[in-house]
């Protein structure tokens, strides 16, 4: 019998109006308001303002602010002529819809009509309390009347879209454009508007997904009611009765998780949680990382994607696992975990080695076996190349002559170096080691796209920022933009994985010591990325490459991230020159403390080098000699081969395989020696 509560409500009402003006007035005015503002969902926003992720208020209930937000004009239009059309006119208590309401029922011996204003509505939604009594509907109404005298009519409204209910955990018009139609109020077409002007009514008897067909008869309804107040034209409402309703809830946004969670920990900015990320970019590549996760096969392997600007240093998109499973502890945040970045490192010590006037791209080095102190690194393929060009040296990833150069630059500067990028890096123990060139150190995937930043922003950097309103870190030059730029300019040149778009990306992989980490990281003139792939525990993942298994990734991230790989122009200062043209110093890479080494124009073996394993299969040996002066003689384990040779290359028919000492001989009697073994 609220019907007859309500009447009742009325009439005190009425009666205490005509006792006496002030009287009435001040008991309006005495009204004490309930907290207007209510907790609403947090919410992280990217760059434009687009949702990334909301988080349910303490009561578990999605409740997404609705204040800076638009509302479609229809929306408003049919909720005000369905529910109170007399909103704009009345002071809070419609007294004629009232008094009709109640003449009505009284006639029929049911509600045929209703009283209750939006006003009131939103004064019950405030209370949270009973209307079912006369003291109920007393307080609804003085509130009510209270609130007209204390807010705009618009303030009343945004009142209304804030906490309206709209079925299950769902409050407030924004929160239920986002569940049900998956989209802001700001646009909504006429069925979906009438639909939610329905549901706060009878929000779970009418919900679409459980009662459809309450669902549909509640929203005929409104398009009736609107049809005759002439909100709705005869087509509009002819279309909205034939549109489909929402079969299913539709869950808010969680892109990002992992970073949203850790900007929650920070606390908000100035701005609110607003990140620099790019949401749609952020949802190409949690899709490419939960398929190119499944693609490997491995229940445990995890994987981490980061974007940057390395103008700004903004981070535009961050994927630190490619789900939530248990399974593959996607809880985990891989992109801010240390982890050895292998052979990534590479590209700076050759950097740091060119601004030292060690190297130049076109400066021979030796790949061969060699020794510091109880240290004698390898290559990953236990291959030796004898004297490559230090482009060679960074393209093939060799570990010996970046080693060669680390030892002269030295790996406390290198350290520094790191830090200066931004890399945050972590040593196991003790002070930096040649190891660190080689992935003996921790750095995250967000660390080497600071690094990698770094090199394509012309050697200065300093780290990167997730928030726009964050200070930038002061820009550090780390290396030169002539040498950042030889060293991409190197990369670049490095040939794609296979079926990849053959797009000149200046990429490096790496991989750590026992496959435990797979890395990919690349640039062009605007961005970088870096692909990591591994298992959060550090388990080994067997036979897993960066080669193989992350660049391809990479490749693929950059197709989402842009359509067209923009290269990075030379400096003005770029040394540009042949292994001839470069200065004597230059040719050839020496030691600093080189003092006791062969002789300037000595002959050396170029090819087979000293510790090389060649598979010959039956064919005949390739010999490469290197400066001395002809006529030649070469030797094998001792005797005489060959006599009399000019040329600088041939080929030895050698009798099988095993291990050889090969001697070669000038005609000023300098000598060069390799010990070999033939496969």
């Amino acid at each position: 019998m609220k019907w007859l509560w309500t009447g009742f409500a009325l009439t005190a009402v009425l009666w205490a109006g005509a006792a006496g003006r002030d009287a009435f007035d001040r008991w309006v005015d005495d009204t004490v308001l309930p907290p207007l503002t209510v907790e609403t969902s947090t919410e992280v926003l990217d760059r434009d303002g687009r949702l990334l992720r909301a988080y349910t208020v303490a009561d578990g209930r999605w409740r997404l602010g609705i204040k800076d937000a638009r509302v479609d004009p229809m929306f408003s239009e049919l909720l005000v002529a369905y529910e109170d059309k007399r909103f704009y006119r009345h002071k809070g208590v419609d007294f004629v819809a009232g008094s009709r309401a109640v003449a009505q029922a009284l006639r029929h011996g049911e509600v045929v009509s209703g009283a209750s204003t939006l006003t009131m509505q939103v004064a019950r939604l405030l209370e949270d309390g009973p209307t079912g009594t006369l003291a109920g509907k007393l307080r609804q109404t003085r509130l009510a009347l209270a609130l007209e005298r204390a807010l705009s009519k618009e303030e009343i409204l945004a009142l209304y879209y804030d906490r309206a209910p709209y079925g299950g955990n769902t409050e407030g018009l924004r929160a239920a454009t986002r569940t049900w139609f998956g989209k802001e109020p700001v646009r909504l077409t006429p069925a979906e508007a009438a639909l939610l002007v329905a549901l706060p009514q009878s929000p779970e008897n009418r919900r679409p997904d459980r009662h459809p067909e309450a669902a549909r008869i509640a929203r005929e309804r409104v398009i009736t009611r609107g049809l005759a107040a002439g909100v709705l034209s005869p087509e509009l409402a002819e279309v909205a009765r034939a549109d489909p309703l929402p079969r299913n809830r539709q869950p808010l946004p969680a892109l990002a998780p992992h970073l949203a969670d850790r900007m929650r920990a920070e606390g908000p900015g100035p701005g609110g949680f607003v990140t620099t990320l790019d949401a749609d970019l952020q949802a190409r590549l949690e899709t490419l990382a939960a398929r190119a996760v499944g693609d490997q096969g491995s229940a445990r392997l995890s994987i981490a994607i980061v974007v940057a600007d390395h103008a700004t240093g903004e981070i535009l998109a961050s994927v630190g696992s490619a789900g939530y499973e248990a399974e593959r502890a996607g809880y985990v945040d891989m992109t801010t975990a240390h982890r050895s970045p292998g052979s990534t490192l590479k590209p700076l010590i050759y950097a740091m080695a060119f601004d030292d006037g060690l190297a130049h791209p076109e400066t021979l080095i030796e790949d061969s076996p060699v020794r510091f102190g109880s240290y004698a690194p390898e290559n990953f393929d236990g291959q030796y190349r004898g004297e490559v060009t230090v482009a060679e040296a960074l393209r093939l990833s060799l570990n010996i002559p970046v080693v060669a150069l680390t030892s002269e630059v030295g790996p406390a500067r290198l350290f520094t170096a790191l830090r200066q990028a931004g890399t945050d890096p972590r040593l196991p123990g003790g002070a930096p080691g040649l190891a660190i060139a080689l992935g003996g150190i921790g750095v995250t995937p967000e660390g080497l796209t600071a690094l990698y930043a770094t090199l394509a922003n012309g050697g200065s950097g300093g780290g990167l920022v997730h928030r726009p309103d964050s200070p930038r870190p002061v820009p550090r030059r780390v290396v030169s933009p002539e040498a950042a730029w030889q060293v991409g300019h190197i990369l670049s040149t490095v040939p794609p994985p296979p079926n990849a778009a053959r797009v000149h990306l200046a990429y490096k992989t790496g991989t750590s010591y026992g496959h435990r980490d797979t890395w990919a990281v690349g640039f062009d003139g605007r961005h970088v990325v870096t692909v990591w792939l591994g298992r959060p525990d550090g388990t080994p993942v067997p036979g897993a490459f960066g080669a193989d298994v992350a660049a391809p990734i990479l490749f693929e991230a950059f197709s989402r991230v842009t359509t067209r790989i923009e290269p990075l122009p030379p400096p003005p200062g770029a040394l540009l020159l042949s292994h001839g043209a470069l200065p004597l110093p230059l040719q050839r890479f020496q030691p600093r403390d080189a003092v006791f080494g062969p002789a300037p124009g000595s002959v050396a073996l170029a090819f087979p080098p000293d510790g090389a394993m060649v598979e010959l299969s039956g064919a005949p040996l390739a010999l490469k000699i290197r400066d001395g002066v002809p006529p030649f003689t070469v030797l094998a384990n001792g005797a005489p081969l060959v006599v009399g040779l000019h040329p600088r290359e041939a080929t030895l028919d050698l009798a099988g395989p095993g291990h050889l000492t090969l001697s070669v001989i000038d005609a000023k009697g300098s000598a060069a020696r390799a010990q070999v073994e033939l496969r």
